[in-house]
């Protein structure tokens, strides 16, 4: 267990923000232990777990990081519970704090995992699936593994639906979609976030899904310049699909659309969302 045990120096609560904070479902749960709500100038664990990367800091009451963000290679393959003591090594260094956020890569529901598509590979991403691996994962609970492993309070959520949080403006149909090793999205409606779903493994064109045709291996095999291309197609397509007021488009490859002129209602967001989103999770609209 690590030693991130202590709690935070009293803060001030945010005075007040024209954005209305976005709605995230966590777990039903009672007392302060499992609802974190250990009063003003609580310290937030927010980790965001990717395929290709672990990160984490601690966020002071306001959102802002108390220490910089650290970073490990996601290692393979990676059974629940190597990810769970891979992450108490990797928040070693981290000050202290009071309760927990991650944000995982797949369908979670009340903390536990229904899809794990980079993990159920020993090669990862794009690997075969190892039924060792797709049971070991099929509904692991992970927000009490780590509620278990940590000592605090703990919400686990999709992280498109994290980051999506920590951008959207509570205006109307918001829509989010992250650009990272796959593909993630997630729905707001004035603020409060919609039921997940998991567009990624949808067919888009012709054969191929989202993942298949804009994840990272895809960008690598056809190139920059060509995935590009196909980031407008999916925009465009995405636009008539759900009829978005805005879109915000964020994960670690949105990167490559900076010097693209993108459509008025498209925005590009900071990959860093997916760490400050985690302070969402125990906010209520």
């Amino acid at each position: 267990m690590p030693s991130n045990r202590g709690t935070a120096n009293p803060g001030t609560t945010n005075p007040g923000t024209a954005v209305r904070p976005a709605a995230v479902p966590g777990t039903a749960a009672s007392g302060a232990a499992k609802t974190g709500r250990v009063g003003r100038g609580s310290t937030t664990l927010a980790i965001d777990i990717g395929g290709t990367g672990l990160k984490a800091s601690v966020l002071d009451d306001l959102g802002h990081m108390e220490h910089a963000r650290v970073r490990t290679a996601t290692p393979y393959p990676l059974p629940p519970q190597k990810l769970v003591t891979d992450l108490l090594s990797l928040i070693g260094p981290l000050p202290p704090f009071d309760r927990v956020s991650v944000g995982f890569p797949g369908m979670v529901r009340g903390g536990h995992i229904l899809s794990a598509p980079h993990f159920v590979s020993p090669e990862g991403p794009g690997g075969t699936p190892s039924s060792k691996l797709v049971k070991a994962w099929r509904s692991f609970d992970l927000e009490g593994a780590l509620r278990d492993a940590t000592g605090k309070p703990t919400k686990v959520a999709n992280d498109a639906d994290v980051q999506g949080a920590a951008v959207v403006k509570g205006n109307g149909f918001e829509a989010v979609v992250t650009l990272g090793t796959g593909v993630g999205t997630a729905f707001f409606m004035e603020g409060l976030l919609l039921p997940h779903f998991e567009f990624a493994h949808h067919p888009f064109h012709k054969s191929s899904t989202y993942n298949e045709y804009l994840g990272d291996a895809a960008r690598k095999r056809a190139g920059n310049s060509k995935w590009r291309e196909r980031v407008l197609e999916a925009i465009a397509a995405f636009k008539a699909l759900t009829f978005y007021d805005h879109l915000f488009v964020g994960g670690g490859n949105s990167a490559r659309l900076r010097d693209m002129k993108l459509p008025p209602d498209v925005t590009l967001v900071s990959n860093e969302a997916g760490i400050l989103g985690g302070i969402k999770l125990w906010e209520r609209s």
